[in-house]
């Protein structure tokens, strides 16, 4: 069967999917969803083995799970087809173009649900009457206070809900709304701050409730039937921490301590599961489920020490690592990798932009990243890369890693196919005449002159803090190659080059484990004492069904370790012969002799760079009448730098006066 005819089924059922849940998040807060919907979904799945949870399992949890595994094989169908291939270049602009309006869409409708959900729920203030409060024996005030308060948690939990996707870097649900790990980390933040905004308002109104009732011993309550307060209290102060570490201030200062205060989303889960019960959780479940399901294989992933071949030192304070990697591990462009260095800190993981291109170089795979001070030869795991899922790249960037990659894939192209290569024009800003070193990395360390023989290239760089050219000859390029222990092996995907068939793989039978565990609980404990009558204890509940979750990460590690045994297995030999084939390469040798040493400064780039590079002293580059000079049919800019910066050469581009300009920005926020 044509996988063409396959993918555009699962989309259609995707999308069928997507706009039932988006249905269901709709009519959640509204009484026909309480009173008809849930109700009449109730009579028909709760049974036995899934009790009365099983409605908010099959509306919540089922769903968005069977929406990650079947979107895990519709990439991997996308994958290992030549469909992205053949198309052409004006309908890869197209879909790259449409990213932007689908993410602010996303993001429209979000707000919308949230304003949704808190109207819909203070709309029913009104129903709230002196006979009703005088029924519980409280004010008007009192009671309106209590329920505004519950109501403000409900809308919380859509908020956690969604707390999770954005950092699941693997996971299949971002690129199937065209979306990126590392350009979503945004939403992560924003979430954040209203989850933790709405869950403390949430309890201080409870608080002041019980405060000005008389109730205040409320707070040290655990009930074991309905909700447990002092559960929710945790929760929240283990929020409240993690929280408190987030702001810039202190992540900037202090960032150790932004990152263990991290580690507090534990505590803040398993109380929150306790506080509100199981059959609440469900809600939450999905993007927590993938969270784990991507935090183990990350895991699994940094626990080798990959092979560090080689290493450029800028006087700039730039470094750039060169690793083994083998031939499956392909990336797209404007990727980046997480570094650990354990000698220097085990929790530390940096991010780096990859300059290299698995095209142009097959081998090796480069990391380019700002130090404050030279690295020196150390064991060193990675996680990644993460990426987009497309290599059309015309559209935008952040610094000057970026082209580096985009740069190096035009480099290819033009050698190896022979294709017209777009003109182009780099306009690049540094601060001194030593940061100028940065051009060097245009090319990889083994590249010649002649790999820039057919790219229009044109670069203007201008040096803001000096007025003429200086030279420091104490300043060197510094070449180092390394000898990689024989334990270290080349850098390989974690899943093999089907990666999104084993993440399918791993979600819905780790799920499946779930189900079968879930179902011998309450079947053979929970329902021979309750019958399904909701009179079980809702604590003792949560606790065995946190068990539960607790046992499906046993089950999770156990099929992704399965999984990634059987591709460390696949990639043995050729691990092996990329390690072979570093051993046979001498010292001496032409491709490695240049860079054996350091190398003095230049005050321009090495001579292949030097012809198509012109330098500015003392000055900015006047940007507005540079884009206006384009006089190509269509433009692409790529943007760089600082959020001014972008949104300077945004309005410049969105002006009017110039129609063939086409802007996008991808910021690189980790």
């Amino acid at each position: 069967m044509d996988s063409r005819f396959v993918r555009a089924t699962i989309r259609h059922l995707l999308t069928v999917i997507f706009l039932g849940i988006c249905m269901m998040w709709i009519m959640a807060p509204a009484n026909t969803y309480k009173q008809k919907w849930k109700p009449s979904i109730s009579k028909k799945v709760v049974s036995t083995y899934f009790g009365t949870q099983a409605p908010n399992m099959l509306i919540w949890t089922f769903p968005v799970l069977f929406v990650a595994s079947l979107g895990s094989l519709y990439l991997h169908l996308g994958k290992n087809s030549n469909q992205d291939a053949s198309q052409s270049n004006e309908k890869k602009h197209r879909r790259a173009l449409w990213r932007k309006p689908v993410s602010l869409a996303l993001l429209i409708m979000f707000i919308a649900l949230l304003v949704w959900s808190l109207v819909t729920y203070l709309r029913r203030l009104h129903t709230i009457t002196p006979k009703a409060a005088a029924k519980e024996g409280v004010k008007v005030w009192e009671m309106k206070l209590f329920e505004v308060a519950l109501w403000i948690g409900l809308t919380g939990n859509v908020c956690l809900a969604f707390l999770f996707y954005p950092v699941t870097r693997g996971s299949s649900v971002l690129p199937l709304l065209g979306l990126i790990s590392e350009g979503s980390i945004k939403y992560h933040i924003w979430l954040g701050h209203m989850t933790m905004v709405l869950f403390t308002i949430h309890g201080i109104c409870y608080i002041i409730d019980w405060a000005v009732t008389g109730n205040i011993s409320e707070m040290l309550k655990w009930s074991h039937s309905h909700i447990s307060n002092v559960a929710g209290e945790i929760a929240l102060l283990g929020g409240l921490g993690l929280w408190a570490a987030t702001f810039p201030q202190i992540r900037r200062k202090t960032f150790e301590l932004f990152f263990y205060a991290h580690h507090l989303y534990i505590i803040f889960v398993f109380f929150f599961i306790l506080h509100v019960g199981i059959d609440y959780t469900f809600i939450m479940l999905p993007g927590f489920y993938l969270f784990i399901v991507d935090r183990y294989l990350r895991f699994l992933q940094s626990r080798t020490s990959v092979r560090l071949l080689s290493a450029r030192l800028l006087p700039c304070n730039v470094v750039e690592l060169n690793f083994a990697k083998t031939h499956g591990l392909t990336y797209n462009l404007t990727s980046i990798m997480f570094v650990n260095v354990p000698s220097i800190s085990k929790l530390q993981w940096h991010p780096f932009t990859v300059s290299s291109n698995s095209n142009m170089e097959p081998d090796k795979l480069s990391l380019h990243q700002m130090l404050s001070s030279p690295i020196k030869r150390l064991d060193v795991s990675i996680e990644g890369p993460y990426g987009p899922q497309s290599n059309h790249f015309l559209s935008g960037g952040s610094g000057i890693s970026p082209f580096i990659s985009i740069i190096r894939e035009l480099i290819f192209r033009s050698k190896i196919s022979q294709c017209k290569t777009p003109d182009m024009i780099l306009i690049a800003v540094f601060k001194s005449s030593l940061d100028l070193t940065m051009l060097d990395l245009l090319l990889p360390m083994t590249g010649s002159p002649s790999d820039l023989s057919n790219l229009k290239l044109h670069i203007e760089a201008y040096v803001t803090k000096e007025k003429e050219p200086t030279t420091d000859n104490s300043k060197r390029v510094r070449s180092i190659l390394f000898k990689p222990l024989p334990t270290d092996k080349p850098m390989a995907p974690i899943l093999g080059p089907n990666s999104w068939f084993w993440l399918a793989a791993i979600i819905s039978s780790s799920f499946i484990m779930f189900l079968i565990l879930i179902g011998i609980i309450t079947r053979f404990y929970i329902y021979p004492r309750d019958h399904n009558k909701n009179e079980f204890s809702a604590s003792t509940k949560a606790v065995l069904n946190v068990l539960a979750i607790s046992f499906n990460s046993v089950s999770i590690a156990a099929t992704a370790s399965a999984a990634v045994f059987w591709n460390k297995k696949q990639y043995s030999k050729e691990a092996t012969q990329v390690q072979n084939i570093e051993g046979q390469a001498p010292l001496g040798s032409p491709d490695l002799r240049a860079y054996n040493g350091d190398r003095e400064l230049e005050s321009l780039p090495h001579q292949s760079l030097a012809q198509a590079t012109k330098v500015h002293y003392g000055g900015r580059p006047d940007l507005k009448r540079m884009l206006f000079e384009r006089k190509g049919e269509s433009v692409g800019v790529l943007v760089c730098g600082p959020k001014k910066l972008r949104h300077d050469v945004a309005a410049i581009c969105s002006s009017g006066l110039a129609d063939n300009l086409h802007f996008e920005s991808i910021s690189f926020s980790w």
